[in-house]
């Protein structure tokens, strides 16, 4: 794999990289100077394709990230960085984005642990109505864009208090007719990622998958504790401990709306960004069935025949995957 990129490196005789600021499996992100427009700051992530793959699926790869690029860079939200432009250069593709700075909520609420307090609800709530504002336009999309990376480390505050959802290296267009159009091929973060996400096969994750990562970062933030993977909720779901029990001040609608979103089977979740916003805020009824029932919570063998079929097929691609690599 060719070196990352050092300080002074210029792409495109535009971009001068400052210092790196991020590290994928797939590539670096960078802060660079943009010598163009004198003062602005922009984000650059890399792309790093898998070389060792046929030529035929990195060209088509790289169709991939260009037409999702240009999608992205149509965007114009307050709550989302402006995709500015993209290009390659060698083996690596690039996008530049806007820079945020500020610190990111994983930083918000690990300054609140080390206090021995909690994030106030009510500024946790201020955050997830802006972040349902901005899943709301990307789903809005036609066709629509899922972020499928949702986390509190890929949301950040501005001085001003504005929240901004970064990092679109694993956005996926959900145009008809293709498995999947992905920009990085990519699970996301164990934590936050639904079992539908988990495989090669993108073709059954859609905008529920962002409402399960929404929720899961959710009641991280709220608890200061991450929340158990979905691959071992659904061996065993008491794994899962209701937020309340961590953080008594939660609010029970709030905890159940949570909940809800962290369904295992999207079936179970709310089915759009709005019916999750109007349960968190009190204007929807959440199901009964979410509201997990104390001390005792059922097991993945209590659970709907097709719920547990996603889960096993998930898992077993899991350890094919696992088993695959320790081969190598």
């Amino acid at each position: 794999m060719p070196h990352p990129l050092k300080k002074g490196d210029a792409l495109r005789s535009r971009y001068k990289i400052r210092e790196q600021i991020g590290q994928g499996g797939t590539g670096s992100i960078y802060l660079a100077d943009d010598t163009r427009l004198q003062g602005r700051l922009c984000a650059i992530k890399e792309v790093e394709h898998n070389r060792a793959l046929p030529t035929q699926f990195i060209e088509q790869a790289r169709e991939q990230f260009f037409r999702e690029a240009s999608v992205l860079a149509r965007l114009d939200h307050p709550n989302l960085p402006k995709v500015s432009d993209f290009f390659s250069e060698g083996p690596r593709d690039y996008l530049v984005m806007d820079y945020v700075p500020g610190m990111d909520l994983r930083e918000r609420m690990l300054e609140a642990r080390r206090n021995k307090t909690f994030l106030p609800e009510k500024e946790v709530l201020r955050w997830a109505a802006q972040l349902t504002d901005a899943l709301d336009y990307l789903h809005q999309q036609n066709p629509p864009i899922i972020h499928r990376d949702i986390k509190p480390s890929n949301l950040k505050i501005t001085p001003s208090g504005l929240i901004k959802l970064v990092d679109f290296g694993l956005v996926k267009i959900l145009a008809p007719n293709e498995v999947t159009i992905t920009i990085i091929q990519g699970q996301g973060t164990a934590l936050y990622t639904p079992l539908e996400q988990y495989g090669g096969d993108d073709s059954h994750t859609d905008v529920r998958a962002d409402i399960f990562s929404f929720g899961a970062t959710l009641y991280h933030l709220l608890t200061n504790e991450p929340p158990a993977e979905a691959r071992k909720r659904f061996l065993d779901t008491r794994n899962l401990t209701p937020p309340r029990d961590i953080n008594p001040s939660i609010g029970a609608r709030v905890e159940k709306a949570v909940l809800w979103a962290m369904s295992l089977h999207p079936d179970d979740r709310p089915q759009s960004i709005l019916e999750f916003r109007e349960a968190l805020f009190g204007t929807q009824e959440i199901p009964d069935r979410v509201d997990f029932k104390r001390p005792g919570l059922t097991s993945a063998f209590s659970l709907l025949p097709q719920e547990r079929m996603v889960g096993y097929a998930a898992l077993a691609l899991f350890l094919i995957g696992l088993f695959a690599t320790m081969a190598r």
